[in-house]
């Protein structure tokens, strides 16, 4: 079952570089969506089929080795695949690499039953229009914000530090309380949805003024 799992993983793969290529040969632009698929499948193919069979093979020959030492592998495709031995351990800082550390769990005060009674909202959605004339309208708002953070950048929203409820917008951990508001964006980041349409409003008008793209947001 794995294996078959592992083949029809690579099959979808190969479609979205096929239908990438094809586009590049038209002298169309490939297709946003297209490489944040592409980029997630190779994730998965990399950490759910390769590493490890790499790890099955690299283990057992480096058993008699008594020091600790770090292996990079440099794969570029059509070239021989190098690997290079270090014994530092701290080797991030010499490489274009960084490490993304989980969010700290946030402690939330819990509101007793005699709390104010919460009045549910009517179902609102949003209309991002760019200004290439491009919209982004989901099923709801939550999905359309969802959208817009992809077509932004994932770690680009990350990076401008946004909260809400004391969880970053765009986080790596999945909230005790909340977890459930967050939405996954790709990659082991997820986004914080647990707010009101005006909200999440606020929020999109914020990341395209941070990023100077030039959009209009309607709740609709």
């Amino acid at each position: 079952m794995h294996f078959k799992r592992s083949i029809i993983v690579m099959s979808r793969l190969s479609k979205l570089y096929e239908a990438m290529e094809t586009l590049r040969k038209e002298g169309l632009p490939v297709n946003e969506d297209l490489e944040r698929k592409a980029n997630e499948l190779e994730e998965e193919i990399i950490k759910k089929e390769i590493l490890p069979v790499l790890s099955k093979t690299i283990e057992p020959a480096l058993q008699p080795v008594q020091r600790e030492l770090v292996l990079v592998v440099d794969y570029v495709p059509g070239n021989p695949l190098s690997v290079h031995l270090s014994r530092k351990r701290n080797f991030a800082a010499e490489m274009d690499a960084k490490e993304i550390l989980p969010d700290p769990e946030v402690e939330h005060k819990e509101i007793g039953k005699t709390g104010p009674k919460v009045v549910k909202q009517p179902v609102t959605q949003l209309r991002i229009i760019f200004a290439d004339g491009s919209i982004i309208q989901e099923k709801n708002a939550a999905e359309s914000f969802v959208s817009f953070v992809r077509k932004v950048g994932v770690e680009r929203v990350r990076s401008l530090g946004i909260k809400q409820c004391k969880i970053p917008l765009v986080s790596n951990t999945i909230d005790k309380k909340y977890g459930d508001k967050q939405k996954p964006l790709g990659n082991g980041w997820f986004l914080m949805t647990n707010t009101s349409t005006q909200s999440k409003k606020h929020d999109i008008e914020l990341i395209a003024k941070s990023f100077n793209i030039s959009l209009k947001v309607e709740v609709i």
